[in-house]
């Protein structure tokens, strides 16, 4: 299948920071007035570049208490 690519001088898919934060009208990210607990969210938890490393945390801890249900429940059946 061919690739696809922009349409001619359709600029860039995303604006950096640096690109719009001298444009009148838009608000810096920084300038922001937000909790602690949204910030470190934000940069912590819910950014792409984290992202991978969180849901395979996420995914450990699911299967280490999966582990631990299923010995407490069905370990009678494990052991002859």
């Amino acid at each position: 299948m061919a690739r696809r690519s922009a349409a001619p001088n359709s600029g860039p898919a995303y604006y950096s920071r640096a690109a719009v934060s001298g444009r009148p009208g838009i608000q810096d990210l920084d300038d922001v007035e937000i909790s602690p607990v949204s910030r470190f969210m934000n940069e912590e938890i819910w950014a792409p570049e984290k992202l991978p490393g969180n849901i395979a945390i996420v995914t450990s801890i699911g299967v280490f208490a999966a582990g631990i249900f299923f010995v407490r429940n069905f370990g009678e059946l494990i052991i002859p």
